[in-house]
């Protein structure tokens, strides 16, 4: 069975009725999660109200429930009259020794937030419990107003009053169920998903509103920001921005779909090495064992400095409803230009050691200085163990992609293969090819092409895109500047998974 969560507004009159708010939107309880509005879509009434999430302990029912501006707001009723423990737990939030609202729901869908805990967009709720300390500090009955069941003085229900409540019950049901249908019919248009997908967070609001205005933004923006490690005080990109310039990035910087990446909190993250196989031998009964040479090492991989800044009119800031999907294309071209290049041919220092710039991967003599021979990229190709080999891919500029695309073998077949089918890539000799615009042309002495496993090239990003905004500088010419930088680095962690084709004789 899957773990119910538990998150915790509250009022109670001496008859039982009580009224609350059970999660306040738009900011986080006191472990970093935040619920969206829509994840309680399907909160749907009666409810179990519970004392401090005891299943053995039902003291009431939740008859109301409704999704407002201010949170979850809720009306129910503690069963005075027939359970114990109800008219004990009355007592106590009249007296402020419980005050405090909890929910208590499985997570259905949920994301990681910077800094900790979870954005929950979708939950299933189970019960309400009324408690002594919330999950959430909002969270707490807030009114205790007249009765919602009056009885008469022979102890009689009243019926007025019931049939009374009841109707309001079935109309709170019904203006519910009217939103239910109008969320279901958005659903199910085309397109629905991708609309609510594209609605802006508070956080991604929050983040265009510092573009514009800088330090200048309000209480309210500056808490759902992330405050970053950063010692000139800039702000961590929210989720959505960072996770689209990632995507970006693949265009400019295609072997990030075939390297394996991760990701790194650590100033640099250390692999250990292994230099050969040991060296067994057979021997007799009585002979003398040997040892091996073997010999284990570590290898520290470290993220490297990117930055950059753009200068964007204040005009335009003031103007673009979205102002940061401009700052996030300029920061993509550039971030992604230079990363590619890096992890193809940096030689390392204040930049990425490259896959070319290895000095351990071996070679293959193409046999001729300036024309690619057809065999020598077979001979390439099975140069490598076949474990490495059949998890390979090509990788070369399009120039050489283009002279390769006119090669045979000797029964007249092209080496090179289109795809036939949509999300399969083009082939040489059978295998991938990734056209990485960074490799070199073809050329006497140059590694045109290279064909590798390059889940052996291991790419580390430390934390997110951050930004700063500075509005002054520039301001006398109506400009804002935004500085951005990205820690990435990446290295080769295995040379012998890789083999580069050498354009000379011999």
């Amino acid at each position: 069975m899957d773990k119910i969560e538990v998150k915790a507004n509250l009022s109670v009159d001496d008859e039982g009725s009580v009224t609350g708010v059970a999660w306040p939107f738009r900011s986080a309880d006191r472990m970093g999660d935040v619920i969206e509005r829509a994840a309680f879509a399907n909160a749907v009434p009666p409810l179990p109200m519970l004392d401090t999430h005891d299943q053995t302990k039902a003291i009431g029912v939740w008859n109301e429930v409704a999704v407002t501006d201010e949170g979850l707001k809720l009306k129910g009723r503690l069963l005075v009259n027939d359970v114990e423990r109800a008219r004990e737990v009355r007592a106590l939030v009249l007296a402020g020794g419980m005050r405090g609202l909890s929910i208590g729901f499985h997570a259905t869908k949920a994301l990681p937030r910077h800094g900790g805990g979870r954005t929950i967009q979708a939950l299933e709720l189970m019960e309400i419990s009324i408690v002594a300390v919330p999950a959430h500090p909002g969270a707490r009955i807030t009114s205790a107003k007249g009765a919602e069941m009056a009885e008469q003085e022979n102890g009689a229900p009243d019926v007025t009053a019931l049939e009374t409540k009841v109707g309001e019950t079935t109309e709170a049901i019904t203006v519910l169920t009217q939103r239910l249908d109008k969320v279901e019919a958005k659903a199910n248009r085309p397109g629905g998903d991708q609309e609510r997908k594209d609605d802006p967070s508070d956080e991604r609001k929050a983040f265009a509103n510092y573009l514009r205005h800088g330090d200048r933004i309000s209480d309210e923006d500056r808490k759902a920001l992330n405050v970053s490690s950063d010692p000139q005080g800039g702000y961590l990109a929210p989720p959505e921005l960072s996770s689209e310039i990632i995507r970006d990035l693949v265009e400019y910087s295609p072997i990030r779909s075939v390297a394996s990446v991760r990701t790194t909190t650590a100033p640099s993250v250390i692999y250990p090495t292994r230099g050969d196989v040991t060296n067994a031998r057979w021997h007799g009964e009585m002979d003398e064992r040997k040892g091996s040479d073997i010999s284990f090492g570590q290898k520290e991989l470290e993220p490297k400095e990117i930055s950059t800044y753009v200068d964007i009119s204040n005009r335009l800031l003031a103007d673009a409803p979205q102002a940061e999907i401009e700052v996030r294309a300029a920061l993509s071209e550039d971030f992604g230009q230079k990363e590619a290049k890096a992890f193809v041919n940096g030689a390392g220092g204040p930049e990425p050691e490259g896959f070319m710039a290895h000095p351990s991967i071996e070679h293959t003599v193409n046999g001729h200085a300036t024309e690619i021979k057809a065999d020598a990229l077979i001979k390439l190709l099975y140069a490598l163990p076949a474990t490495y080999r059949n998890r390979g891919v090509w990788a070369l500029n399009g120039t050489t992609l283009g002279l390769v695309r006119t090669m045979k073998d000797g029964q007249g077949n092209y080496l090179w293969q289109p795809s036939y089918q949509a999300g399969q890539p083009e082939t040489i000799l059978g295998r991938p090819v990734v056209e990485m615009v960074d490799m070199p042309d073809v050329e006497a002495n140059a590694f045109p092409i290279c064909y590798g496993d390059f889940s052996a090239y291991r790419i580390i990003d430390r934390l997110a895109v951050t930004t700063l905004v500075d509005p002054y500088t520039q301001a006398t010419t109506g400009i804002t500047r935004i500085h951005a930088t990205r820690r990435t680095g990446g290295a080769v962690l295995q040379a012998a998974r890789f083999r580069k084709l050498k354009m000379a004789a011999s």
